[in-house]
């Protein structure tokens, strides 16, 4: 054991920024700084085997650089097709029919979309949607549809 004696302070210093690394990773959970903390742990074992400090930073930048273009697309690839729409994020867009006159004036209206019933408010302020126009619905505000008439964005 006495060649860690003899490797310096270095191998602490790598040790410390391994640690740092996977701790920010910890609370990040981003695919951020894991591919640094492995850069990290190879100097320090350059550093260790006395390497010069040149050697240890080219590892470093190195370890880090090819770990970061060969598996961070792959590796957020996977952790993001966990994320889906919510119910009412997937509505936006969709087409249905008034089953309620929307008037906001009036705090007026519904649409149906499935078996389900849901309050609906017009995008224009003051305009009124009869009962069985085709409507778009542009926005979701709580527990409300914000609709606008579909012929009116024909395209």
């Amino acid at each position: 054991m006495d060649f860690l004696a003899n490797a310096g302070i270095m191998v602490f210093i790598w040790l410390a920024l391994v640690i740092l690394f996977v701790v920010v990773e910890l609370f990040t959970l981003d695919l951020t700084s894991i591919w640094f903390a492995a850069g990290a742990l190879v100097a320090g074992l350059v550093a260790m085997f006395s390497g010069p400090f040149w050697a240890q930073a080219l590892a470093f930048v190195v370890v880090t650089a090819v770990l970061l273009a060969s598996t961070r697309k792959i590796a957020k690839r996977h952790l993001d097709n966990k994320i889906e729409k919510t119910n009412s994020e997937s509505l936006i867009g969709k087409t249905s029919f008034v089953i309620e006159e929307v008037n906001n004036v009036a705090s007026t209206g519904k649409i149906r979309i499935g078996d389900v019933e849901w309050t609906a408010r017009a995008v224009n302020e003051t305009e009124v949607i009869p009962v069985n126009t085709k409507i778009v619905i542009r926005e979701i505000r709580g527990v409300k549809c914000m609709v606008e008439p579909a012929q009116e964005h024909a395209e």
